[in-house]
């Protein structure tokens, strides 16, 4: 299978600044900001953060703020979030943070939104939301692009994001591919291992996409974990921290920092965690450059997909940077 439908593929990282056993949450913010920097010299196109609030194994809860730190250490890949989760916030104070981000880095800032509330019910009283504010959010989306150019019916201007141009996605699940669509936006849909999930949403979007001043024509961005390395036993190892940390969330009601692959695997676990354990290791795009690429080529045909949103997340920040390297020589080799 030629490889040319891999290098004509933009390849962007989600870094979601994951905290690991044994060491502080501002060590993960600065590994994040970093690994933008080491990405962006691979040929990376954009590096963007995400947004979570009070949980345990993540560090990134102010994307705008440390996208900003990303930006000002980079000097050309895009920057963004993955995402701002609407919902949770004001959309006036939404495009002003965007706006600052855009007149401090123009040309260079992307507005990836979300439509998920707080991850359990302390979180949601917390930020003062419940899960019905999801039900708002293409009524959010408008309005906070309004602010952009200037038609909130509020007669209040939001500075110093009108007039400017910042790129917004819609992160898609569900609902989310039709939303995208009508509002005429680019759409971010995953993951990889709910391929037929992903399909039926990119059909819809496509379907129903209504060319806006945002986008003249779909753009599909796919995210999931992509994992490479020199052995299948070296990239399987990659997706042991992640993997178990779903499990312990899912049997424990936590999400807990990542854990050394070889203390994972030391551990008795009972059937259901091994159970889930077992399915979080399944279906992500992971092996040598050679299988990697194969996958890849399939999963680009299948949808159709623009660009690759890499969202992998490890305990060992070498083999994570290891492994963006291995798979920017299949999308830019002799970069």
């Amino acid at each position: 299978m030629s490889s040319t439908l891999i290098s004509r593929t933009r390849f962007s990282v989600l870094d979601r600044s994951r905290t690991r056993e044994g060491h502080p949450p501002a060590e993960a913010l600065r590994a994040t900001v970093a690994l933008a920097r080491e990405v962006e010299a691979l040929g990376y196109h954009r590096f963007w953060v995400s947004e979570h609030h009070g949980v345990p194994g993540v560090a990134g809860s102010a994307p705008t703020v440390l996208a900003a730190a990303v930006a000002a250490a980079t000097r050309t890949i895009r920057v963004g979030t993955g995402g701002v989760m609407l919902p949770n916030h004001q959309p006036l104070v939404v495009a002003e943070q965007f706006g600052v981000l855009e007149a401090l880095f123009p040309g260079r800032v992307d507005m990836g939104l979300g439509r998920s509330v707080g991850f359990t019910d302390g979180v949601r009283r917390a930020l003062g939301r419940d899960k019905g504010d999801a039900e708002d959010f293409a009524a959010q989306l408008g309005e906070l692009l309004d602010w952009f150019t200037g038609s909130s019916p509020t007669g209040v201007h939001a500075r110093p994001a009108e007039g400017l141009t910042v790129p917004p996605f819609v992160l898609a699940m569900g609902e989310g591919a039709r939303i995208a669509a009508r509002a005429g936006l680019p759409m971010v849909i995953g993951d990889l291992r709910s391929r037929d999930r992903m399909l039926r949403g990119i059909d819809q979007y496509r379907a129903l996409f209504r060319p806006s001043r945002w986008a003249s024509e779909p753009y599909v961005v796919i995210s999931g974990t992509v994992a490479v390395a020199g052995t299948e036993a070296e990239a399987r190892r990659l997706l042991v921290p992640e993997a178990w940390s779903m499990a312990y969330s899912r049997t424990h009601g936590t999400f807990p920092p990542l854990a050394p692959a070889e203390a994972v695997e030391a551990r008795t676990m009972t059937a259901k965690e091994r159970e889930l354990y077992t399915a979080g290791l399944a279906g992500h795009i992971a092996g040598t450059a050679d299988r990697v690429a194969h996958e890849l080529q399939t999963v680009l045909k299948e949808t159709g997909a623009e660009e690759v949103l890499v969202t992998t997340s490890t305990y060992d920040r070498t083999a994570l940077l290891d492994s963006h390297r291995r798979l920017a020589a299949l999308f830019a080799p002799g970069r």
